[in-house]
């Protein structure tokens, strides 16, 4: 995703025009995505045909109609994005939703793509019994690899079949430790090279057992999905590990709210959108907070927003979403971007900003 987001941000050209969409994962619902896409083409082509060169929006036109002749609405996620322009034609499936919307501007508006990579995340899930373990590597919902070099490590050498020494709780425990400690090294051999956070997965006991022997304790999640899931398919252990490492991506988005919090009693935070802009044009916003979902259009003159309707989008210097823009300049400066859940910044009235200086 970090790639994509690069390769859409340094695009800067006339007519760059982004169709963004909800669609369906499944039939029949995935049939009417088909309809959707068309309206939304149309509507760009409304505003392209309206504009100063004809001859360039017809072009324009006719690579969104060639581009929308190659889309397999059966492979459909929650949502769609085309980015196409005189040079660049492309589309990229998200798993989050969005508000359906067409974009023309000098950039293309990649704004759910930066929300998609705060909300995704690649990870480890480390599937661990005291009889074997296994590593699989992951990127949101999706099984990237799984390891078959190093693991599955069977524990082969730390349990004791001798019956006195199995009433010993004390060297049971002492067994599990030791094997628990070599799998914990060869993690982090592997982590050495791709440093990904880890998710267990296991039965309770175990989880905390191997908490007492990791070395790199900050790198596990604080949680795990707890069932000894040894024997089931790599897919079926990531669908529900993803479920828990989103809402600990949510949680910890949600944590960084303290950090406005804390600008607010500095003194070092902006609310006002033309605050904000002037701000960010001068590179000195650290971090932008924005509600999800909320968008406006604005004319942007002389430095200076005025808010509009997306009825405007035919003036001079209209921006088909005033808080894409902010997003992508930001970045450019070096800043960031924490999404929030919706009503999390209603007394910021959706949008704040915390300054360098």
């Amino acid at each position: 995703m970090k790639t994509k987001l690069k390769e859409f941000r340094a695009i800067v050209s006339e007519n760059c025009v982004s169709i963004i969409l909800n669609t369906h994962r499944t039939s029949p619902d995935n049939q009417k995505d088909k309809l959707t896409l068309k309206n939304l083409i149309k509507e760009a082509e409304e505003r392209l045909l309206k504009g100063k060169d004809i001859k360039r929006g017809k072009a324009m036109v006719e690579r969104l109609n060639q581009l929308e002749e190659t889309i397999d609405h059966r492979q459909n996620l929650e949502s769609l994005l085309f980015f196409v322009n005189e040079d660049k034609s492309a589309f990229v499936r998200l798993p989050i939703s969005v508000e359906n919307r067409v974009v023309i501007g000098e950039t293309f508006a990649t704004r759910d793509l930066v929300r998609t990579m705060h909300l995704e995340e690649p990870y480890f899930v480390l599937v661990l019994s005291q009889q074997k373990v296994r590593l699989i590597e992951a990127f949101s919902d999706k099984v990237i690899s799984e390891n078959d070099t190093v693991f599955p490590i069977e524990n082969t050498q730390f349990y004791s079949t001798n019956r006195v020494e199995l009433s010993n709780a004390t060297r049971q425990r002492n067994l599990l430790v030791e094997f628990f400690n070599r799998v914990d090294k060869q993690v982090n051999i592997i982590r050495k090279s791709n440093p990904l956070p880890v998710l267990i997965c296991s039965e309770e006991g175990n989880y905390y057992e191997y908490l007492k022997v990791a070395d790199q304790k900050g790198s596990i999640y604080k949680t795990y999905l707890n069932k000894n899931r040894l024997d089931e398919k790599a897919q079926a252990i990531v669908s529900d590990a993803w479920k828990i490492v989103k809402e600990a991506i949510i949680h910890k988005n949600n944590e960084r709210k303290s950090e406005l919090e804390k600008a607010v009693g500095a003194g070092n935070f902006l609310t006002d959108q033309n605050d904000i802009w002037k701000a960010i044009k001068d590179g000195r916003v650290q971090t932008l907070f924005i509600e999800q979902g909320i968008f406006q259009p604005a004319i942007v003159e002389d430095n200076v927003l005025t808010m509009a309707s997306p009825q405007d989008w035919n003036k001079e210097s209209f921006v088909d979403d005033i808080f894409d823009e902010m997003i992508e300049l930001n970045m450019n400066f070096g800043g960031d971007v924490v999404f929030l859940s919706q009503g999390a910044l209603d007394k910021f009235n959706g949008l704040a900003a915390v300054t360098r200086f």
